[in-house]
């Protein structure tokens, strides 16, 4: 049996890998994709005061930093039992839009577009970022990164600093918003809502008015069908900063909804010996069943693409209609195509510039009464927010004091890690054939994990007990003899 290698792989956050086993023929018998690093931050938080946590699981990673600080701040409300005033709650959804808006134009322009804008079969020195801008142009480009840079603006303009954020208190928000500040925000939004509507004309441009880009996002070598889970409001559309967890299955009846420690009866996290990250599943829909797909599957996915199936739609107007023409273009609910993925991710950009608008424009947002301090230490909270690669869940225990005793954390990409499973090794049997490979087929196979956006460093989590070892033995000729694993 033959074993390929995809390693390092590329355009995504954090270290991995694809290994594709082939039979004697040449063809696909199986193929994994694998963690290959680990971060503990579980047990780092053990023992800290629970007011520094947010602060703390900002630095998780470079990328996803403000999501981790606002779900953990959630939790610090639930464990200092509090709720944040009205100002100190829109402070919070105006810097967690900001963020979602520069992560997403990031995810989507870096990592994602450069697949179809410049080819999929295009040499890797030009399938970048720099690729990109040089198909369509540097004016463009230039302005693509000057009006993300609006939003980090923001996000530093309310979080304290640009990278790490530390305006989290317990109740509420530590730094007012000045009237000039206000007045600054609310005209970069302009600017930002702008850059959402040219996101989804560069995809229908480019994706959407290409017969053959639109094979391979409607074909079945990327439909991946396991069930879904995203957050919901009141009126079952897609929200993200609060809201109701909702779960249905892969033919869209529902299976449930949860807020708070209710994640606890339907997520079941399964460690298997080959992957720094967990494996979880919906234990409602049955005991662990392996990493299967269709009917039967317990897998579910997070993230744009599963808010796009599980909400009725989007709170904002020009977000509603993106979301219309979306599920009308694929006339089927779920969508199980995980090429939309992209799709979904510019419909959300623009929808978080639409509520980045609307917070700059509410008179509310300058008041003094950022904070309640009214706090009854109850030992324990529970942050749930859709971050932009889905689904995140911060739970502390901590002693009288608010130290912290025990922490589970379950973020996106461990969500999806069985479905990108699936994904991979689909599109590894569909592109390589009779021992034929070559960059581009590799790429094919690497395009089944970009839609999910990867964020490895976050969602490392899981000791197997020892440590993974393998040992090769050689013939002084060479040639491998036999190789010992402990995996």
């Amino acid at each position: 049996m033959k074993k390929i290698e995809i390693n390092p792989i590329t355009r995504l956050e954090g270290h991995g890998k694809i290994a594709i086993f082939l039979d004697d023929a040449g063809n696909v018998d199986d193929a994994f994709f694998q963690t290959v690093e680990f971060r503990g931050y579980e047990k780092f938080l053990q023992g800290m005061p629970m007011e520094e946590v947010p602060r703390t699981v900002s630095t998780i990673c470079g990328v996803c930093r403000g999501v981790h600080f606002t779900a953990s701040m959630k939790a610090s409300d639930g464990v200092f039992g509090v709720t944040p005033t009205s100002t100190g709650r829109k402070l919070r959804e105006m810097y967690f839009n900001a963020h979602y808006i520069e992560d997403h134009a990031v995810i989507l322009y870096a990592l994602g577009f450069p697949d179809f804008v410049v080819g999929p079969e295009a040499s890797p020195a030009e399938r970048n970022i720099i690729g990109l801008i040089g198909k369509v142009g540097a004016e463009i480009g230039r302005e693509v990164l000057r009006k993300r840079g609006l939003a980090v603006k923001i996000f530093e303009m309310l979080g304290g600093k640009p990278n790490h954020p530390v305006a989290a208190l317990p109740g509420g928000w530590s730094k007012r918003l000045t009237e000039e500040e206000r007045v600054q925000v609310a005209g970069w939004a302009d600017e930002l809502v702008e850059l959402g509507k040219l996101t989804l004309q560069v995809f229908d441009n480019v994706v959407l008015k290409n017969e053959a880009y639109m094979k391979l996002v409607t074909g079945d070598m990327y439909k991946v069908p396991v069930n879904y889970m995203g957050s919901v409001d009141e009126k079952g559309r897609v929200t993200y900063y609060d809201g109701t967890q909702k779960v249905i299955d892969l033919n869209g009846r529902e299976v449930g909804t949860f807020t708070g420690k209710g994640y606890l009866d339907f997520i079941s996290e399964r460690v298997l010996p080959w992957s720094y990250l967990k494996f979880p599943y919906q234990k409602k829909m049955g005991p662990w069943s392996g990493i299967t797909e269709g009917e039967g599957t317990n897998m579910y996915c997070v993230g744009p693409l599963a808010r796009m199936n599980v909400g009725n739609g989007m709170d904002t107007p020009l977000a509603q209609a993106a979301y219309e023409q979306f599920h009308e273009t694929f006339n089927s609910r779920p969508v199980h195509y995980i090429q939309a993925y992209h799709w979904a991710r510019a419909i959300e950009l623009l929808s978080a510039a639409e509520k980045l608008k609307i917070l700059a424009a509410d008179p509310e947002i300058t008041s003094p009464d950022t904070v309640n301090q009214n706090y009854a230490i109850t030992g324990e909270g529970v942050g749930i927010i859709e971050a932009p690669r889905g689904t995140l869940i911060h739970h502390y225990q901590t002693d009288d004091k608010g130290i912290v005793t025990n922490a589970n954390l379950i973020v996106a990409t461990t969500h999806n890690n069985g479905p990108i499973n699936l994904a991979v090794k689909k599109a590894a049997k569909h592109f390589i054939k009779d021992g034929q490979v070559n960059e581009g087929l590799l790429n094919y196979v690497e395009m089944a994990f970009r839609p999910y956006d990867l964020c490895l460093a976050c969602a490392t989590h899981t000791v197997t007990g020892g440590v993974p070892l393998k040992i090769e033995i050689f013939e002084s000729d060479g040639t491998l003899r036999e190789e010992l694993s402990n995996f």
